[in-house]
């Protein structure tokens, strides 16, 4: 197996990008930008930390952050499983990157940069969903962002009808824990979980 091992090899392996892909890339959210971001209600979330790191999805009703200017953005931390793995990451290390995707588009919105979690109960309180708060806000201050070109989508046919795959194609989640930990009553799991998820969204 051949390895490379270096910056040197690396590029020397595969060129010099092209000048779409440079300039692209700014250091803030321009009007079009913007628009991507205001049209997504999904995005993925990554951190590091000492443990390694982490990737979570983030999801809501509507847009998934919000935008306070052209340089900062607003996630609201809505309920979940609790084990804030990503909570943990930032902050000890502020380091963030969020991939912001929209249904039906083949390209992919990147962001870098830094944050923070802020439990300021003005800022909480502006997120509140049907009577319920989160717990916390993710105020994210942008680095860079560009957009990743379509062909992982296109590639991967995500958008496609066709390839949407049937609810009982895959293990559900209560399989899954059962597999794991045999005791576990993984059918009780999977039939009460739609009725929770109702009273447990936000």
């Amino acid at each position: 197996m051949s390895i490379l091992t270096s910056l040197e090899d690396l590029h020397a392996h595969y060129g010099t990008a092209g000048e779409a892909s440079l300039v692209k890339e700014i250091d803030h959210l321009s009007p079009a930008y913007r628009t991507i971001i205001e049209a997504s209600s999904f995005c993925t979330l990554a951190t590091s930390g000492p443990e390694g790191l982490d990737c979570s999805p983030r999801g809501d009703d509507g847009m998934v952050v919000r935008i306070r200017d052209d340089r900062t953005l607003l996630m609201p931390d809505r309920r979940g499983n609790n084990r804030i793995d990503s909570l943990r990451n930032i902050v000890r290390d502020p380091r963030v990157s969020l991939m912001f995707m929209v249904p039906g588009w083949n390209n992919v919105l990147r962001i870098n940069g830094k944050a923070v979690v802020s439990v300021d109960e003005d800022l909480i309180a502006s997120f509140e969903k049907e009577g319920h708060l989160p717990r916390s806000v993710i105020v994210v201050t942008v680095g860079s962002v560009y957009f990743q070109c379509a062909r992982a989508i296109m590639r991967a046919g995500l958008w496609d009808p066709e390839n949407k795959i049937a609810r009982g194609d895959l293990p559900t989640p209560g399989a899954i824990m059962q597999e794991i930990k045999s005791s576990f009553d993984g059918e009780t799991y999977d039939q009460e979980w739609p009725e929770r998820a109702k009273t447990s969204m936000w």
